[in-house]
């Protein structure tokens, strides 16, 4: 087995494995808040609210085949929401039939070049890192909308209490913030502005601003809008308040960051150093790994290391990844 090949095979396997660990991670905290949800709804009381949009009516009867069919999964909703909080204008039926296609670009390739245990994982595997990539090119795009929505709050907050204080309705802030700010926070507050120049309750729309926007910070909001509205209070007052303290939270944000800048760094020398090492390896000595790759222990044994170091990366980034 070539140097190549065997380059080929870590990097496939390594991907796979970040690739399968970041999903399982991301299941296990779904499933941990919407278990914390139920809890909260449960001792509260609460019913749930089916929340409407005036902006977006969907009508299913109007739906026919493979998207009527996907209107049915939740995993559709999910991506749904995946693809509107990355501000893409992209169906649910795209992705997926992009996901398929590559899906089977990678069994094609699996097949026609077994550089793994045989053709079969081979295909597996390319199949799994090739279907999974455009949801993960949708997941970083909403990661930086959502950092970059989050940036921009503040401000948008201290814009529109300085706008009530100048004697401006809180319907006619909202307007001239949605003019005023840049995207992408100036499209969500445009949209919520008009749901609600459409006639949507104010309620309605600020939750459907929330669903959009799935930040902390906006759910701050909302809960003050709509308890002022309740009980009354200085609005313009409650907003300022509500900025300092998220820029007071990134403030303390950046100095955990700064803190644990050491166990970020070490975390990533432990999972370069190991790649670097092979290839320096294959560099200086092209036959000393020959041997373990083609003999069928040796493989196995690859296997398990790339696996440790995988679980061993995930271990230290979850222990150095401070909630603020």
């Amino acid at each position: 087995m070539t140097a190549a090949t065997l380059l080929a095979i870590f990097v496939v396997l390594f991907s796979l494995f970040v690739v399968a660990g970041i999903t399982a991670l991301k299941f296990w905290d779904a499933q941990r808040k919407k278990q914390v949800v139920d809890m909260l709804h449960t001792a509260s009381g609460e019913t749930v609210v089916t929340i409407s949009n005036l902006l977006k009516e969907f009508d299913p009867e109007s739906q026919r085949g493979f998207k009527q069919f996907l209107t049915t999964l939740h995993f559709s909703r999910h991506l749904q929401e995946q693809i509107q909080q990355a501000g893409l204008n992209w169906p649910v039926s795209r992705l997926l039939a992009i996901m398929v296609a590559l899906g089977g670009a990678g069994l094609f390739i699996g097949v026609t070049f077994p550089f793994l245990l045989d053709a079969a994982v081979t295909a597996i595997a390319m199949a799994a890192v090739l279907a999974w990539s455009p949801y993960l090119v949708v997941r970083h795009k909403r990661k930086k909308r959502l950092a970059a929505l989050e940036e921009q709050f503040p401000e948008a907050l201290d814009f529109m209490s300085r706008s009530m204080r100048a004697g401006h309705a809180f319907s006619i802030s909202l307007e001239m913030l949605g003019e005023e700010m840049v995207d992408p926070l100036g499209q969500e507050f445009r949209a919520l502005f008009n749901e609600q120049n459409l006639g949507a309750q104010l309620d309605t729309a600020l939750r459907n601003f929330a669903v959009r926007v799935p930040l902390l910070d906006v759910r701050f909001f909302t809960s003050s809008v709509l308890l002022q509205k309740q009980t009354g209070g200085n609005l313009s007052e409650i907003l300022t308040r509500l900025a300092y303290v998220i820029r007071e939270r990134f403030r303390l944000k950046n100095q955990v960051k700064a803190a644990s800048a050491h166990g970020r760094l070490t975390a990533t020398v432990l999972t370069v150093l190991p790649v670097i090492t092979m290839l320096l390896l294959l560099v200086i000595a092209p036959g000393y790994l020959e041997g373990m790759a083609s003999d069928p222990d040796g493989k196995w044994l690859i296997f398990g290391a790339i696996a440790g170091q995988i679980i061993g990366s995930v271990w230290i980034r979850k222990i150095i990844n401070i909630k603020v």
